[in-house]
């Protein structure tokens, strides 16, 4: 790993008053333990209950995979003609892939030939019994990409440390149980009761796998950059003016800092310091969830297509703040591409407070099942002692397969250069899916009106009047919703104009913005999105906030019908805009309903 930023960086803090109890009780795995000696070369292994690997039914595993190169990568700085986002310039014809994709082939054989552990990649290993930190040469490529390239500027000192998990569901789950006890509203004092801050919309995975263990959700305002350190309902007004009537003020804060789920934003290094800088004070562990890291879209930034003009809230970053090799005193990754992103949390974690959670589920397939955890290493030990005695490792499968996939010998892997190629052109095509649906979707956000000058207020049905060649027309555009060009991640979050709508005064709002999100389904529109009120993480979100928000993914179908879709989505809001009659609405809602019914 890379030298500390500063001279005399201290380690990273004690922060064991935070572990679970079950997790202070942990003990070292007796057997797991004992896993190290049975890699000694000849040795007879007597001592382990591991099935006779030659009775293994599968003699390889293998697969036609892509070249690292198969998708065209976007400009990391984008200032050329070509390189502006079609907002600018209009939109630009669809190259589809090309069916002719060139592969290569990757095998995993039955026994590899090599005694080294960090090499040896083979059935036989990967499909035994094995330690909870990983398979090792996966293990060993991960520590190196993760302490070297991608977060070579964690300030303690020697470092973070990594460990496999079964993707980020899996690695949340443990920083669960790492960090906080059960509570019980039968069983436990109020006073007691552990908490977790959130975005304000959020992922509601996270917000589920929480609240079965009693812990209080606590949500934080949110503006176009992400969670809000300060004003009303931000960081520091919650924890300032926390009532300890509710229960214990929250030592954990959970959020996606990159594209977050739902709303799409990106928090600046500005916000992040903010941020950090609170967690400190009031002694607040950070869990990152981080799996679109990669996907930073800077054509959004360079173009000024995130409110421009806007000063209320910090910006998006200049180049110097976004670029975490750029920075005087820190080190590069060793790539252009990684240091052009918004660096982690674990860049500003002076105190090893943070605990970022990776995942292969976006960078190669969600059924992997795969990710890593990196923290300071008292964070991961004990992670470790939870592994030995629930998941153990991943799929010995997936991790072989992947491991071969990167790290093949004879050329037949990606290597670490063609790692990083591969993200590079997965950002490409994910964000050039982002400019198209932005386009279609910043040119269909106004509903055109028009109303006789001699029947003002009235329908806009032509009468004998209209033709009349003193009568005029005047026109007016109702903005029916509104959006930031995302600067990471899969999403657009379009926030609802309702308000707009004739009949907003006479439908309450969640019936309202219900029969929109049923509108969309209907033919000939035939567009599902994902209504705000499933990302809410509480009650009162879901009732007040969440009705006003649709959240849009342009990774989800074929680049090819991200046009045609983005376009249904128009036409859909336009035609849900013309519905002036209280009854239209109920009678479709019901006939959605009844035909989504069929259809199940």
């Amino acid at each position: 790993m890379a030298s500390p930023v500063e001279k005399g960086v201290k380690g990273p803090l004690d922060l064991s008053h935070h572990f679970s109890t079950t997790t202070r009780n942990r003990k070292e795995s007796a057997i797991k333990d004992f896993y190290k000696y049975f890699a000694i070369p000849d040795i007879g292994n007597l001592a382990g209950g591991l099935p006779n690997a030659s009775f293994f039914p599968y003699d390889t595993l293998e697969a036609s995979v892509a070249l690292p190169t198969r998708f065209k990568p976007t400009p990391n700085h984008p200032t050329q003609p070509d390189e502006i986002p079609e907002r600018v310039l209009g939109p630009r014809p669809y190259e589809p892939i090309s069916q002719e994709l060139p592969s290569s082939r990757v095998l995993v054989p039955k026994l590899s030939e090599t005694n080294d552990l960090l090499k040896k990649i083979d059935i036989a290993s990967a499909l035994q019994y094995g330690t909870a930190q990983g398979y090792p040469p996966l293990a060993s490529f991960i520590r190196r990409f993760t302490r070297d390239h991608l977060h070579p500027n964690v300030p303690y000192e020697s470092g973070p440390e990594i460990i496999l998990t079964c993707g980020n569901t899996d690695g949340f789950a443990k920083s669960l149980d790492l960090l906080s006890d059960v509570w019980s509203e039968e069983k436990d004092w109020i006073r007691e009761r552990p908490g977790m801050l959130v975005e304000e919309f959020a992922y509601m995975n996270a917000i589920q796998a929480a609240a079965p263990r009693g812990l209080q959700i606590v949500p934080i305002t949110m503006d176009y950059v992400g969670m809000c350190s300060d004003g009303p309902g931000g960081l520091r007004d919650i924890l300032s003016n926390w009532d300890e009537t509710k229960g214990r003020r929250p030592h954990l804060l959970y959020t996606v800092t990159i594209g977050q789920n739902p709303t799409g934003t990106t928090l600046t290094v500005k916000r992040r310091k903010a941020l950090y800088e609170l967690c400190q004070k009031y002694d607040i562990i950070i869990i990152e969830d981080d799996p679109y890291w990669y996907l930073q879209y800077p054509s959004a930034v360079a173009s000024q297509l995130v409110h421009p003009g806007d000063s209320s809230v910090d910006g998006p970053g200049t180049e110097s703040e976004r670029a975490q090799g750029q920075v005087k005193g820190q080190v590069s990754s060793g790539y252009e591409f990684l240091d052009s992103l918004v660096p982690s949390y674990l860049s500003l974690d002076l105190d090893g407070r943070v605990i970022r959670l990776d995942t292969f589920s976006k960078t190669i397939a969600p059924g992997c099942r795969l990710g890593w955890i990196t923290a300071q290493p008292t964070f991961i030990e004990r992670i470790l002692r939870i592994n030995e005695t629930t998941t153990q490792q991943p799929s010995g499968f997936v991790q072989s397969m992947v491991a071969e996939l990167i790290l093949g010998e004879d050329g037949r892997g990606w290597g670490m250069d063609g790692w990083v190629r591969w993200l590079e052109g997965l950002r490409g095509v994910y964000e050039r899916r982002m400019q198209t649906m932005c386009r279609i979707l910043d040119e269909g956000k106004y509903h055109v009106q028009s109303s006789s000058s001699s029947t003002p207020g009235t329908s806009d049905r032509p009468t004998s009047q209209d033709n009349h060649r003193d009568s005029w027309n005047i026109v007016h555009k109702v903005p029916m919703y509104d959006f930031h060009w995302p600067q990471g991640g899969m999403f657009v979050w379009l926030k609802l104009n309702l308000s707009s709508h004739p009949l907003y005064s006479q439908i309450p709002l969640t019936k309202l913005s219900h029969a929109l999100w049923l509108h969309l389904t209907t033919e000939p529109y035939l567009v599902l999105v994902a209504p705000g009120t499933i990302f809410s993480p509480t009650s009162t979100i879901a009732e007040t906030k969440g009705p006003n928000f649709f959240r849009l993914c342009f990774a989800a179908v074929d680049e090819d019908e991200v046009e045609v879709t983005s376009h249904r989505v128009v036409a859909a809001f336009n035609s849900f805009w013309n519905i002036r009659d209280l009854g239209d609405v109920d009678d479709e809602m019901k006939q959605a309903m009844e035909q989504g019914c069929q259809q199940m």
